[in-house]
């Protein structure tokens, strides 16, 4: 091999991994410049307030949650529930527990969801109502398939309990209406 020949094959190699790098480098700059968006600008809070009075009846819950939008369609989260009921002469209640939600938008004014709800139920019986008080405690599981009208943050919809048994679930129906915000 030649002097010439020499040179203009390491011209080539050097040229080869000139071209070989720079685009590595520019699939690097790209691949940064892609990932650019935060985990938190994808991420919304909201969640739900419940607040019911009677005579002698009382209902507070609270229920904040948190959901991370894959994309335009899907968004996945994790909310938390406390809530506390009370009947006069009859029952005291607390519930606290969490849930999974997954919530696809297939277009953007319908919103589709299946929510897996996880709480505990403590609740103490009056000794006026039952002869000798009692409490009871329990975990329920529910999973919720729901669709809603949607407008901007808001959803406004109904969900059934696919779970719901009548002998065992903390509320009286499957069927549940909601009003779900995220911002």
């Amino acid at each position: 091999m030649n002097k010439i020949q020499f040179s203009i094959d390491c011209r080539c190699f050097f040229v080869i991994l000139a071209v070989l790098f720079s685009s590595y480098s520019i699939a690097q700059q790209k691949y940064v410049i892609d990932n650019s968006n935060h985990f938190w600008d994808k991420v919304q809070f909201g969640g739900g307030l419940g607040l019911g009075f009677g005579s002698g009846y009382t209902n507070v819950s609270v229920m904040p949650s948190a959901i991370y939008n894959v994309n335009e369609i899907v968004a996945v989260g994790v909310g938390l529930q406390f809530g506390y009921l009370y009947q006069k002469n009859y029952y005291e209640s607390f519930v606290y527990g969490g849930s999974f939600i997954t919530l696809v938008n297939p277009i953007p004014q319908l919103q589709l969801s299946a929510e897996l709800e996880q709480v505990r139920v403590d609740t103490d019986y009056d000794e006026n109502y039952y002869h000798s008080g009692f409490s009871d405690a329990y975990w329920n599981t529910a999973l919720y398939l729901g669709a809603g009208y949607r407008t901007g943050s808001v959803t406004i919809g109904a969900r059934y309990d696919v779970l719901y048994d009548p002998n065992k679930s903390l509320y009286g129906s499957g069927f549940m209406p909601f009003v779900r915000v995220y911002f």
